[in-house]
Order: C-alpha cells, then structure tokens, then sequence
C-alpha cells in the first residue's frame, strides 16, 4: 500500500479549495474540477465561520482571508415573538468571535487563497462517472469522466459536491437524499434603517409566523435572514420564479404581529442584494463516506441545515482533517481514520441543528408550547460551557495519524 500523491476534487464551492489547499500542505498535489462555468460569485446568502472554523483553515494559513471579509460576531440574543429576551449566547471564555460573512465574498476569498498557492481549478468539468483502476479487490486510482467528454485520473477522488453529490451517489447508489427541514430561507442587506448598532450581537426571534435574524451595523445597514415555514421544499429556482418584491410582501405580512423592528429592516431592505435560498434541507446521516479510491467531505458527507451555523466550519474541519490522514495513511486506511475522527461529532451538531429547526417551524399549538419552554430552555443553553463542544475542536496538523 502507497502513500497518495494526487487527488482530483470534486466541486469549487467552500469545501473544495480548503482541501486542495490542506492537500498541498500535505505534500499531495491536487486539482479542483467545478461544474459551473465560472466562479458562483453572485450566489448565497450569509452565513457564520465559527471559532472552530477559523480554526480549521488556521491549519493552512487561510484564517486572514476570511476575517478580512467577516464581521465580528461574538453573541447571538433570542428573543419571542413580544420581544422579550430570552437568553445571550456567547462561545467559552478566550474565543474570538465568529465572523459572518457573505457567501460570495467567501467564495472570491477562498478562490484568492486558492490560486495565490496555484492551486488549478477547472471549470466548466461536470462530473458524470467515475471508475477505479487496477483490480477491483485493490485499486490503484480513479478515473473521473465529465460532461464535456473529458477525463482526469488521480490516486484519490474527493467528492466535495455539495448536498447533491455526485460522487456520494457513485460510492453508493442508495445513499439518502436531502431532507426537507420545513423551511424556506432568505437574506438581504438593509440600508438606511434608521436603528442604533447592535454592535457585535446577532438578534434572533422566534415570530408567531417565522424566524428572523439580523446584526445592525455602525453606519445603520443591516444584514437579516428569515426562515418562513412552507408546507412543501422549493427548489432555489423555483423560490427565484416569484420576484423579490412579492417575497417581501409575504415576509412583511409574516412579521407583522411581532414586536422587534422586523417592519424599519424590511422596509429598507435593498432588494438589489435579495436572496431566495430556496427550502432548507440536511441529510441526518449518510451511512457510507467512502469506497474504493473515492471519499466525501463537507455537505456530500454531512450536510447541515443553515441552523446550525456550522455548515463552513465543519467542511472545513474534515478538509484539513481528511489531508492529515492522506499524509500519513495509504488511501485504504486514511479514509476509515477520517471517517472516525469525523462522523460522531457532525452528526451530533446536524441533530441539534435539526431540533432548532422543529422550533422554527413550529405550528399554532406546537408554537404556545414551545414559547412557555423556551425561556427555561434558552437559560439552560446559554451556559458558555454548554457550547463549547462546537466551537473549541482544534486540529493537531504536527500529530501523525495512526490507523
């Protein structure tokens, strides 16, 4: 058994330049293959890199480029729908900030730190099949074919394709299909609000209709998202066939009996900078990461809902963590040390994430529950110690990884 010395990558969104990037730390030489014909510079909303996110890409020194377009976050407030307070959420004591960030300027940053280490990406390069090579009982390599009648051959392929994977479906043809969390997401930037600072403090609200989120910043902009419950999943293109405008009507209608400033942000909002996310899904589990030459990381293996706030940091902890094991490991015995040192904790952070959205998408009975328990629950949870499990998970990058 050899060690691994090239690795094609599968998908250029968030997972796929930190793993080529770790793997070239690691001393393997890889290659990104993006479907899309250009970068997705102009898609997604906000979303959080957790302490143990920054952490993560601390490893590969690629922490800077985050932070340099992040905003701090270092609490989040609850609040019901009458705008009480329900608890404070702040991480453990020592740790900085998360940083939120837009998904296209972590897309562009990623990309920078990419090609400033020239890392090729290729775009345009759907991933169609793949097949191993040498004997069946002990392959040698992969063989990946693309829409465009190309093909690439590598020791290892990584399949970083995002919740659809292709390649999670090429490991396993009965692999689960995402789950529909009952929710559909949006986001936007407010400008003009007329609101003081919030500071470094993420509000949130459980409405009597929807979730909402938003951080008002220095010069009075704001940046928001809401979870409306739907009854059924919406597919990105089908939530971006109804125009912003209408979006907004309905989520104005929404918000409308709840007691924070939810009305001042929506109505400035800058619908230039709306985004549909379309309905929020996970996978709770998906039983087999790997097989043969052909491995998942990042939301093809363990794909949370946007709840968690921690979708980033995490496929960024099994990018590095995945590069230690190829470093040290032949491919057969890297990819089950990775799956261990990986699957007990994302599978536990998309349970909780999960239970948060039953909450969000509580219905009229569930939702009279839900506001008497939560301010005892909210009390219990906003211990710094409570949390800490997720976002203190640092990454020994000098220890070796045994089998």
């Amino acid at each position: 058994m050899t060690k691994v010395k090239t690795a094609l990558v599968v998908g250029g969104g968030i997972a796929g330049p930190v793993a080529a990037m770790a793997l070239r730390q690691a001393g393997i030489e890889a290659r990104v293959y993006e479907a899309y014909g250009s970068t997705a510079e102009n898609v997604g909303g906000g979303l959080s890199i957790a302490p143990n996110g920054l952490a993560a890409l601390k490893v590969i020194g690629a922490d800077e480029a985050v932070r340099a377009i992040g905003v701090p976050m270092s609490s989040i407030v609850m609040h019901s729908w009458t705008g009480k307070r329900l608890a404070s959420f702040g991480g453990p004591p020592g740790l900085e900030p998360q940083q939120f960030v837009m998904r296209p300027d972590l897309y562009r940053a990623l990309y920078g730190e990419a090609a400033r280490r020239s890392i090729p990406v290729e775009h345009g390069k759907r991933l169609v099949s793949a097949e191993h090579l040498g004997s069946p009982a002990a392959p040698t390599g992969v063989r990946a074919h693309f829409a465009d009648g190309t093909s690439a051959e590598a020791d290892v392929l990584i399949g970083a394709d995002g919740i659809r994977s292709t390649v999670r479906t090429l490991i396993d043809p009965a692999a689960p299909k995402p789950r529909y969390t009952g929710l559909l997401g949006f986001g936007c930037l407010s400008t003009g609000t007329g609101l003081p600072s919030t500071g470094d403090a993420m509000h949130m609200m459980f409405g009597k209709r929807a979730f909402f989120g938003y951080q008002v910043y220095a010069d009075g902009s704001c940046g928001w998202f809401a979870n409306l419950p739907h009854p059924q999943p919406m597919s990105w293109s089908e939530a971006n066939r109804t125009s912003p405008q209408e979006w907004m009507r309905v989520l104005t209608e929404a918000f409308a009996d709840d007691r924070l400033p939810v009305p001042a942000i929506l109505r400035t909002a800058d619908l230039s900078q709306f985004v549909a996310v379309g309905g929020m899904e996970d996978i709770p589990r998906v039983p087999n990461w790997h097989r043969g030459r052909m491995v998942l990381i990042g939301d093809a293996a363990h794909a949370t809902s946007p709840s968690s706030g921690q979708g980033a940091s995490l496929a960024a902890e099994s990018a590095v963590q995945l590069a230690r094991c190829l470093r040290d490991l032949p491919a057969e015995q890297a990819f089950g040390a990775y799956e261990r040192l990986r699957r007990e904790r994302v599978e536990r952070i998309i349970a909780a994430a999960a239970r948060t959205n039953s909450n969000k998408a509580a219905g009229p009975v569930a939702r009279v529950l839900r506001d008497a328990l939560l301010p005892t629950a909210m009390k219990l949870l906003a211990k710094p110690e409570k949390m800490a499990w997720q976002f203190v998970h640092p990454i020994d990058w000098q220890a070796p990884v045994t089998a």
